[in-house]
């Protein structure tokens, strides 16, 4: 049984309006040996936070009445955001993320979400200091399931990271360049294991490879081939 930093079992409130996602999140938590309370829209959240002042809150983005990244921002400027929280979705861009990050989300996950990166950011969370969640908050931000922790005030304040990739190009380009070089250093630094850079990216074999090749990554050398 999974407790978090107190040695007590921790109260999650996971926000989302599909159920087949609700009661996944809620089996595979409640089985981590920690209380779940489940929202299906902004509307309970808000509910749910007042009346169970949850540990951790897991929050999709796009929900049909008030999407997360506007509750997460509410939550910002009532003084309510004293938990850690993180953003869940399927479809949404880096700028998303990043702006979940400035108002004071932890993580974001991306849709479907692995058993791993799940149970990795729920510890991560509780783990963290409550009080620091707004100026030290971290968020995945890659895509396609790589997971890369940012913290905000480095999103904001070196821009010596962004001088190292051309900015001056459309969003996606940017974005095959960025992708292209992670995977180009994990490569470098596993010997040119794929199966090891898999584990490391979190990404199934097959996708890894599909993915290197969409962008272009050199696996002519033997070394690359795993």
């Amino acid at each position: 049984m999974n407790r978090d930093k107190t040695g007590t079992m921790a109260n999650i409130l996971v926000v989302d309006d599909e159920l087949g996602i609700r009661d996944l999140l809620s089996e595979i938590l409640f089985d981590e040996g920690h209380q779940v309370e489940l929202a299906e829209n902004a509307a309970r959240a808000r509910e749910a936070r007042q009346r169970m002042r949850p540990d951790l809150v897991l929050l999709d983005i796009w929900m049909p009445d008030t999407d997360g990244v506007s509750l997460l921002k509410e939550w910002a400027a009532s003084g309510l955001l004293t938990m850690p929280v993180i953003m869940m979705s399927g479809h949404a861009t880096i700028d998303t993320a990043v702006d979940a990050v400035k108002i004071g989300a932890q993580a974001f996950l991306e849709k479907p979400i692995t058993l791993q990166k799940l149970l990795k950011a729920v510890e991560q969370g509780l783990a963290r200091d409550v009080g620091k969640v707004v100026t030290q908050a971290s968020a995945v931000v890659m895509p396609m399931g790589m997971a890369m922790p940012v913290h905000a005030t480095e999103v904001m304040a070196q821009p010596e990271v962004e001088s190292s990739f051309d900015l001056d190009r459309p969003l996606r380009e940017a974005r095959d360049a960025f992708e292209k070089a992670y995977f180009e250093f994990h490569l470098a630094n596993e010997g040119g294991s794929m199966t090891k850079v898999a584990e490391k990216t979190g990404l199934e074999r097959t996708h890894l490879y599909r993915k290197l090749k969409q962008l272009g990554v050199d696996l002519s050398r033997s070394k690359r081939l795993g």
